[in-house]
């Protein structure tokens, strides 16, 4: 029973998934030595870092049935919001409260108009997108922003335990806490119900407006958690600091096998994905590979994770209604075969 399960879970997506990370291991060993290094593994997450933290929330609110197009552009505000207070003399400490509030009071406007208002969460991230990443310019301009304080500095480009930075310990952290939600919580069962049919969960009791304006309450405050990694890991920032970061980020949730529709997926799937995401990343970035021809290689993946379970639907469906129609094809001809008695 064990040995079929196993089984049954080696042909699943994630299973897929497992098979091509394993690959994509194989072709990074063979085209650079250096790849296998505890330099070279570390540097592989933290040069994506603040991406795989934001995909955790990102998880959540695509199997709800949403989606949050202003991650990129709520993290590049709040690093450039930290900024613009350091500089007018603000201390950084308060600065990196005002910005955490910040990133909150986003995610907490497109929660209500996506929750209470009833707008569709696609044009009210995709506004936010423009509207966020709008104020994050206004406020620096064209400038760029240094001269942090040694200490913020350090905690985004030194390690704090062992090898490990402040910002891969904060991953770890969470994708434990996401898991235990997600999977074993009532909350997170919630979350799944709310994607599989809105209207049966509301008359079921669930209070559907309350957990979507808590998923894009969390997704603002990490999505500025994780603005403020990128300025403690840069050192600096710019008006387009995170810009795009949004297209990785979906990325990893659909190859993930999370349903764009909503109501399936798992974080096994998400993290073989990140996995997958980041080791092609850094093969490309071994081989030379520029990041015009990176972005366009993530681009296809997008488009194949969301095309691919798709028709393989579709390849399902057909196949079980056709079976459906045989059957009786098949008790009419071994009615026809049984011997007549008289």
């Amino acid at each position: 029973m064990q040995a079929n399960h196993i089984w049954q879970r080696f042909r699943s997506w994630e299973g897929l998934l497992l098979a091509i990370f394993l690959v994509s291991i194989v072709v990074n060993i063979i085209q650079s030595p250096v790849y296998l290094g505890v330099g070279n593994i570390v540097n592989l997450f933290q040069l994506h870092i603040e991406k795989i933290i934001v995909a955790l929330v990102m998880t959540f609110i695509i199997i709800n049935g949403e989606i949050d197009l202003s991650v990129a552009s709520v993290m590049g505000l709040a690093a450039c919001l930290v900024a613009y207070l350091y500089e007018h003399g603000t201390p950084v400490e308060l600065a990196i409260v005002i910005s955490l509030l910040a990133g909150l009071i986003c995610g907490a406007l497109n929660g209500f108009c996506v929750a209470y208002l009833g707008l569709p969460s696609l044009a009210v991230t995709l506004a936010g997108l423009i509207g966020y990443r709008g104020a994050a310019r206004i406020l620096l301009e064209d400038r760029s922003i240094t001269d942090f304080p040694e200490w913020f500095d350090r905690l985004g480009q030194q390690p704090l335990i062992g090898p490990f930075p402040l910002a891969l310990i904060i991953f770890f952290v969470m994708l434990v806490i996401a898991v235990i939600i997600l999977q074993y919580s009532a909350f997170g069962r919630y979350v799944y119900i709310i994607g599989n049919n809105r209207e049966a969960a509301r008359y079921s009791g669930v209070k559907v407006q309350r957990v979507k304006m808590i998923l894009f309450m969390a997704s603002g405050l990490i999505s500025a958690l994780a603005g403020l990694l990128i300025a403690a890991r840069f050192g600096a920032v710019r008006g387009n600091t995170a810009e795009g970061f949004e297209l990785d980020i979906i990325t990893m949730v659909l190859l993930g096998g999370v349903s764009i529709f909503g109501g399936s997926g798992t974080l096994t799937g998400v993290a073989l994905s990140i996995l997958i995401v980041l080791n092609l990343r850094n093969g490309m970035g071994l081989a030379n590979v520029t990041g015009n021809v990176q972005t366009s290689v993530i681009g296809v993946l997008l488009i194949l994770s969301v095309l691919i379970p798709n028709l393989v639907q579709d390849a399902q469906r057909i196949w079980r209604r056709r079976r459906a129609l045989s059957r009786p094809k098949e008790a009419e001809v071994r009615q026809e075969d049984a011997p007549q008695t008289t």
